[in-house]
């Protein structure tokens, strides 16, 4: 006879039902982290294109208040940022007035987009 048992593996998710077993890495790279805000962005300027009344079509320029938290992830996906939102420049900036202020999981900054 063999028992076959299962237990959670540190940064594993293991799940099985009926003689079948998966496990799923679950640790976040530091890569990761910033691919998901950099998704999370392309998000929340579709909602500001649609709620600004923008054709899908329009080109647009997006500003946004830098943060130490999102910074590096806005550089390093860049060009899917704006490949994604048609937006033809994305600047960094220190402070944005009148802009709308995001907020996702433990970051909070605040966006501009104009034609």
């Amino acid at each position: 006879d063999v028992e076959i048992t299962s237990q959670d593996i540190e940064g594993w998710l293991v799940a099985n039902s009926g003689g079948i077993t998966v496990a799923l890495d679950i640790t976040i790279s530091d890569e990761l982290r910033k691919e998901g805000i950099a998704r999370e962005l392309v998000n929340r300027i579709q909602n500001l294109r649609k709620d600004s009344g923008y054709d899908v079509t329009d080109k647009i320029t997006v500003s946004v208040e830098k943060n130490d938290k999102i910074n590096q992830a806005i550089l390093d996906n860049q060009d899917y940022i704006k490949s994604e939102t048609l937006t033809k420049e994305l600047i960094l900036l220190e402070s944005i007035e009148n802009g709308t202020i995001i907020e996702f999981d433990d970051i909070k900054t605040m966006i501009l987009i104009s034609k």
